[in-house]
């Protein structure tokens, strides 16, 4: 099916909003007329990259991947944010006029709404500017509860027991009645136009983080989400630093600068002692954001082609290097010197990131919590060749897993060591033969206990990568005697495929978006079925363990919990952790102030792009 591009925003009204900037008396004369200058169309300032994975919607309440998140948190805004160039990560306020207020153990949490922020033009609003206000929160967070959207982030909610949410959205599945957005619930209100109140059931004392979220609290309006309805995912209308200009479907997106934004300065505080991001704080100081004026996104999933287009300068930049072309790029993982000749820039980092394989526990195949069951799962996660996957597949572009818990947040612990990446054909044999998964037809083939074929069925996608791993997998099944085979699918087909339950393994990433362990743990608590837990993973013992380390505050007790759920994870292997990847970003030398933070996912207000360099290195933009 052909989708027509959205809407492209009204001409008039960019030079409109060009006119405005050159007469505002908040900026220098001279600046705000190159801005005006910019929005016309004189010297614009455009931000091309490429996506490996295509998009899968723009609506907030309903996507879960990292690719689409991205787009929407350039569109949406959230109350709080994360600190661009801050080391260790530290909030501060975006839409909110103060940080929140917390009373009663972490059990309340009271925002103020900075006055005078407009969404973008739209027609749902019938030629009224349309302010937001402390409403468009509460009904942006309530879409979650409403059964009619699907939302794949409910289970964040949920956990944390927003008094009152929960039954309503029970009483609207039971009744069999539309969501009621306009009754009060105690655990989510606006108590004035600008004024925010959540209350939960128990103590949470890392829910401050959920107002930095778009996922959760990416303010949409109801006049956009009721005039476009079902078709909302293709209308993002936000009071963000940009909007969606052109879109065709897993193809191309195109953002533009929001004539509507308000006025932001860039002002960072860096580490004292980083003086590369120190020297990058002084430069930009005081501009205006964003510092580009649009946004030109391919969806490119197949390595080569995006790699040769980031050589070839049709892309500015090229994020996580696929790992291929680690050895061309950066031997030895330093940056190639004709790629340093060109003045390419290198940023190399961890995301808080897994790479992993889940098992359908509800699968009659590789499901399961019977010992013979268990003992299968673990068998294959034995066979499989953790040091050589990274050294092939991942090109050295990763490091073994320990447990579901990555770098970077907080309940990791670097000295924790588990059989999760522990190799042993011997042993996966062993335990196969032990638990009755034997060959008894003598074709090369294990059968399972009760003598029916044992056939296992592996979720994948056509890109380079991904065929590479399936070949490890290949060699890796068929060391122990167990037929796998291999359905492929487009990365958006196979994550509602899995949502629904459908699929026996799928192997994907899981990056958090907050600097913290639960996100990982998440992944196996029972109630988020279809949602963060793909494996369908029910185990009451972990689900008391996850339940009691959500309401601790940091500290020892805290992490003896997190560290007994993990172990649990482990026993019952409904997840094969393989790895925690690494990445690198290179980016030509035209992008100005170019800086990896892994929990701002929209970089692009904080970049620079000179046009005339570009065009000096004879790589003027299409």
């Amino acid at each position: 099916m052909k989708h027509p591009p959205v809407r492209k925003p009204d001409r008039r009204s960019l030079l409109g909003a060009a006119a405005l900037l050159c007469a505002t008396p908040m900026l220098p004369g001279t600046a705000a007329c190159a801005e005006g200058q910019r929005a016309s169309g004189a010297g614009r300032k455009v931000l091309r990259y490429a996506f490996p994975v295509a998009e899968t919607s723009f609506d907030p309440a309903y996507v879960t991947d990292l690719y689409s998140l991205t787009l929407i948190e350039g569109i949406l805004d959230t109350p709080l944010e994360f600190e661009f160039l801050a080391d260790p990560v530290r909030l501060r306020t975006n839409t909110a006029a103060a940080m929140p207020e917390v009373a009663d153990d972490h059990r309340s949490f009271t925002l103020r709404i900075q006055p005078g922020i407009f969404f973008a033009d739209d027609p749902a609003f019938k030629g009224q500017r349309r302010e937001l206000t402390a409403h468009d929160y509460v009904y942006s967070m309530k879409r979650h509860y409403d059964p009619r959207w699907k939302s794949g982030n409910l289970y964040l909610l949920e956990a944390d027991k927003l008094l009152g949410l929960s039954e309503l959205r029970r009483e609207c599945i039971e009744r069999g009645v539309p969501f009621n957005y306009d009754r009060e619930v105690e655990g989510l209100r606006a108590l004035d136009r600008y004024t925010l109140r959540v209350r939960l059931a128990e103590p949470k004392p890392r829910f401050i983080y959920h107002f930095t979220s778009v996922s959760l609290c990416g303010a949409v309006a109801r006049e956009v989400v009721e005039h476009y309805g079902d078709k909302i995912g293709e209308h993002p209308v936000g009071t963000g630093p940009f909007m969606l200009g052109e879109w065709k479907r897993s193809s191309r997106i195109v953002l533009l600068r929001n004539p509507a934004y308000r006025e932001r300065r860039y002002a960072e505080n860096p580490p004292e002692d980083d003086a590369r991001l120190q020297a990058l704080a002084r430069q930009f100081e005081g501009r205006r954001l964003p510092l580009v004026d649009e946004v030109r996104i391919s969806i490119i999933e197949e390595a080569q082609p995006r790699w040769l287009a980031f050589l070839g300068g049709e892309q500015d930049l090229i994020e996580s290097v696929p790992a291929e072309f680690a050895a061309v790029a950066f031997p030895n993982n330093r940056l190639a010197p004709n790629l340093e000749r060109q003045g390419i820039a290198m940023t190399r980092y961890a995301r808080a990131d897994v790479a992993f394989s889940y098992f359908a526990m509800e699968n009659e195949v590789v499901g399961g919590y019977a010992p013979a069951q268990v003992a299968l799962r673990r068998a294959i996660s034995l066979a499989v060749d953790v040091e050589r996957e990274i050294r092939v597949a991942r090109r050295g572009q990763a490091i073994p897993a320990q447990g579901p818990i990555a770098p970077k947040v907080w309940g990791y612990d670097p000295a924790f060591r588990s059989t999760m990446s522990e190799y042993s054909v011997a042993r996966a044999k062993a335990l196969l033969d032990l638990h009755g998964f034997v060959d008894r037809d003598g074709d090369g083939w294990r059968e399972r206990p009760d003598g029916r074929p044992l056939v296992i069925e592996y979720q994948t996608q056509s890109d380079q990568q991904s065929r590479a791993l399936v070949e490890l997998w290949q060699k890796h099944m068929e060391a122990i005697g167990i037929r796998i085979v291999f359905r492929s699918a487009q990365w958006p087909e196979n994550l509602k495929a899995s949502r629904a339950g459908k699929l026996m393994m799928w192997g994907v990433g899981w990056v958090a978006s907050q600097p913290d362990g639960d996100t990982f743990l998440a992944l196996g608590y029972g109630p988020n079925k279809g949602q963060a837990n793909h494996a369908r993973f029910d185990l009451p013992e972990f689900n008391r363990l996850y339940e009691a380390q959500r309401v601790l505050p940091d500290g020892p007790q805290r992490q003896r919990l997190m560290r007994d759920a993990a172990r649990l994870m482990i026993a019952y292997m409904p997840y094969k952790v393989h790895a925690h990847r690494l990445f690198t970003d290179l980016v030509h030398p035209w992008v100005r102030g170019y800086h990896r933070n892994i929990f701002v996912r929209s970089f692009w207000r904080y970049v620079d792009v000179e046009p005339q360099d570009r065009r000096g290195a004879g790589t003027e933009a299409a």
